[in-house]
C-alpha cells in the first residue's frame, strides 16, 4: 500500500481454513475507504489455512500473512501481529468468524474521538447476545466473575476478541501466554484507561473451537495468580520527562 495505514487489523488463526476468506471479505467491506491493513497470523495450522491466506493476497493487497514456525498460542499470535503492524491503532478479531468486523469502525471512532481522555488506550467489545452453547456461556460467566472480583478490572467479558487499542500502549504490557484474557487489568495497571462497547456476536462459521471450559478454567486459575503478582509488583513513576 502506498499510503501508510491508520488502522491495522490483527487476526490470529489456527486451523481456520473454512473461515478466512469470508472474514477477510467482511473486514474489507467494513473498512473500505480507510487506510488500513489486515495481518492474519497463522499459528502453525495443520490444515491448509496458510495456503488459503497466501492465495487471498492476490485479491486483497492490504492483506499481510505472518506464519509461526511452531504453534505458540493465541496471545503470541496477537503479539506477532501487533509487532508486525505499521499503524498506530490496532484492531483485533478472533479468527473463527464469531466477532463481527462491522463493529471495528465504531470501536476505532470511540478510541480516537477528539474528546477522549489522553489516558484512553483501549476500547474493548462486550458481547451482549452470545451465540455459544449454554455450557460455554456458563463457563465464561464463572471465569469472568472470579477474574472481575479478584482483579477489580470492571470488565464483564474478558474473552471478547474484538478490540481497538493503541499499539504503543500494548507494547508497554508484560507478555505471557494467555495475556489477551487480562488486557483490561494490565492496561489499567499501567495507568491507562479502558472503555467498553456492546458488540455483535455470531455463530462459528466452520471448524471447531480450540478450547474447552475445563482447559480454560485450569489455565485461568494459574494465570490469575500471576497477574495479581504482576500488578502488586508494579511501580508507577507517574510519567517521565526528558530534561
Amino acid at each position: 500500500m502506498a499510503q501508510s495505514p491508520e488502522f491495522s487489523v490483527v487476526v490470529p488463526v489456527h486451523n481456520e481454513s473454512g473461515n478466512v476468506e469470508s472474514l477477510i471479505s467482511e473486514i474489507h467491506r467494513a473498512l473500505d475507504g480507510r487506510a488500513f491493513e489486515m495481518i492474519f497470523v497463522d499459528d502453525a495450522s495443520s490444515d491448509d489455512t496458510r495456503a488459503r491466506l497466501v492465495e487471498l493476497k492476490a485479491r486483497f493487497p492490504m492483506l499481510r500473512v505472518v506464519g509461526h514456525r511452531s504453534n505458540a498460542g493465541q496471545s503470541r499470535a496477537i503479539r506477532s501481529g501487533i509487532l508486525a503492524a505499521r499503524a498506530p491503532v490496532i484492531g483485533t478479531l478472533d479468527g473463527d468468524g464469531q466477532n463481527d468486523p462491522a463493529d471495528l469502525p465504531d470501536l476505532y471512532r470511540q478510541l480516537t474521538r477528539a474528546d477522549a481522555p489522553h489516558t484512553l488506550q483501549m476500547v474493548m467489545g462486550r458481547r451482549t447476545k452470545r451465540k455459544d452453547t449454554a455450557w460455554k456461556r456458563f463457563g465464561s460467566r464463572f471465569a469472568n466473575n472470579i477474574r472481575k472480583r479478584m482483579l477489580k478490572d470492571d470488565c464483564d467479558d474478558a474473552g471478547c476478541g474484538v478490540k481497538a487499542l493503541r499499539r504503543d500502549a500494548y507494547l508497554h504490557l508484560p507478555y505471557f501466554d494467555h495475556m489477551h484474557r487480562y488486557m483490561p487489568a494490565l492496561m489499567r495497571a499501567e495507568g491507562f484507561d479502558v472503555e467498553y462497547r456492546d458488540v455483535n456476536h455470531r455463530e462459528r462459521g466452520s471448524g471447531k473451537s480450540n478450547y474447552t471450559n475445563f482447559g480454560r478454567l485450569a489455565d485461568a486459575l494459574s494465570d490469575l495468580r500471576g497477574v495479581m503478582w504482576l500488578i502488586r509488583r508494579r511501580r508507577n513513576p507517574g510519567g517521565m520527562d526528558e530534561l
